[in-house]
């Protein structure tokens, strides 16, 4: 029996309003709530809604033989509470099952960990909080921002407790090795890695809906027969999606629904496929190499780096401008500020600065709300200026605040790693096919087979960016 993980990653920022020079110092009010509350009730009834009943039902339907995971960003649940409540408790519905994993990750979806490591540990410590508060779920399983990772992450984010990580399988960090593997960290084995399979996962996720695809229409039955053709060797396929990928980016009228349903009961059927999730992968598989990043990679764009955030000279200023005042934002107890402390630090922010041109450009341009890279920067540029000025001034009213980030507690304690699983009340016995799954733990291997990382034998016709909102 293989494994298949399927990971979601749930994000919505929070965005801003135009605001011109003369707001400086006058109006320190910065978001579209118009935008934000028209995006977010456009998604939750196209996106959130069908395709947490769709999972629901293949659950209730497959019991323990299929599962998933996801990550949501503490903004995305804000928006969620503010204009679509609905989709926090269909989210809950999930998470009673017992058969989804929730991730530990940045409140803000933030470039914090590239940056000020306190920031980082605030942010992941309040989002595991929101996890606990909402879900009643503890993560133990991480997933950086736009899955970004490097050895420096990987150091911090162990630290804190967590002891499994998911990020991109980039050809500069694998080579000639596949990702259908669990992998540890090559300065901690300890740490298991988790590798995204980019081709199988841009194929749902870019290509298909694109008729000049040579392999559209992509089918379940093909999708499986691809999946079929990868070494028996390779046990593992981790699937990672924008999970706005199902009834957003692509239409209902694609016919991705319909895909989602039949893909999960034809791999459960055939017997050769079980879906588990990244926590379980990395107790019952053992690591067949290890894997070192000195530059950090992400999943964004054709580099696979951090170009789409922090690729030209706006967006380092934009970066080095905001991070100048995390020292004071520390120990800052102004409730607004904070709150604008969080929004401000999002990652699409960044992002609608990018200046790339043919592909990866129109899918930067396709998701922001701006005319222009230039016009993003201006708007933040200016938003930023009247946050310091706030912050300088808080600062001069409480000179000697207290840090309120302890470095060197775990956000997750030790305790989380020996509590049984959750029972699924709700899920229908599977089959005794479907259930079959050896506890097939690998012993010794510590080499990878040295297969290519492009694991169908299909080639794609087309490469495309990473989407973002």
């Amino acid at each position: 029996m293989k494994y298949i993980t399927l990971y979601f990653q749930v994000h919505q920022p929070s965005r801003l309003r135009t605001y011109r020079f003369f707001d400086m110092g006058a109006d320190h009010y910065y978001y579209d709530d118009y935008q934000n509350k028209r995006t977010t009730e456009r998604i939750a009834q196209n996106c959130y809604l069908p395709t947490n009943e769709i999972l629901l039902e293949l659950i209730k339907k497959y019991g323990s033989a299929f599962k998933v995971c996801f990550s949501i960003s503490g903004t995305a649940i804000e928006q969620f509470q503010k204009y679509a409540p609905e989709v926090i408790k269909s989210f809950q519905k999930l998470a009673k099952t017992g058969n989804v994993e929730f991730l530990g990750e940045t409140y803000s979806h933030s470039l914090a960990s590239l940056k000020y490591p306190n920031e980082f540990r605030r942010q992941v410590k309040q989002h595991y909080e929101l996890m606990k508060s909402l879900f009643n779920y503890s993560p133990t399983a991480f997933r950086n921002t736009e899955l970004i990772f490097s050895d420096q992450i990987v150091e911090q984010v162990w630290d804190m407790g967590f002891r499994t990580i998911l990020t991109e399988g980039a050809k500069q960090t694998l080579g000639w090795k596949s990702p259908n593997f669990l992998y540890c960290s090559a300065n901690n084995e300890k740490m298991k890695i988790l590798l995204r399979n980019y081709q199988l996962s841009d194929d749902i996720s870019f290509r298909f809906s694109q008729q000049d695809w040579s392999e559209w229409p992509l089918t379940a039955e093909k999708y499986l027969q691809w999946l079929n053709e990868i070494e028996p060797k390779q046990e593992l396929v981790n699937i990672f999606l924008d999970y706005e990928t199902f009834g957003e980016h692509q239409k209902a009228e694609t016919g991705i629904f319909e895909f989602l349903k039949a893909f999960p009961q034809q791999a459960i059927a055939s017997g050769k496929w079980s879906f588990k999730t990244p926590s379980e992968v990395a107790v019952e598989l053992s690591p067949v190499a290890s894997v070192s990043v000195d530059y950090p990679i992400s999943w964004a764009d054709e580099e696979k780096d951090l170009t789409a955030w922090l690729g030209n000279d706006m967006q380092k200023d934009a970066f080095e401008s905001l991070y100048s005042v995390a020292e004071v934002m520390e120990y800052c107890d102004d409730a607004e500020l904070v709150n604008d402390w969080n929004n401000l630090q999002i990652s699409d922010h960044f992002y609608y600065m990018c200046t790339k041109w043919f592909s990866d450009g129109m899918v930067h341009h396709y998701f922001s709300p701006f005319d222009s890279p230039y016009n993003a920067s201006i708007n933040y540029m200016n938003i930023i200026s009247d946050f310091i000025i706030r912050v300088k001034e808080y600062q001069k009213n409480n000179p000697k605040g207290k840090a309120k980030i302890k470095a060197d507690t775990p956000i997750v304690p030790a305790s989380a790693y020996s509590k049984k699983p959750k029972i699924n009340k709700d899920a229908i016995k599977a089959t005794s096919k479907t259930t079959a799954v050896k506890s097939e733990k690998k012993t010794t291997t510590t080499t990878a087979s040295k297969t290519k990382s492009a694991t169908t034998k299909k080639a794609s016709t087309t490469k495309k960016a990473k989407p973002k909102k």
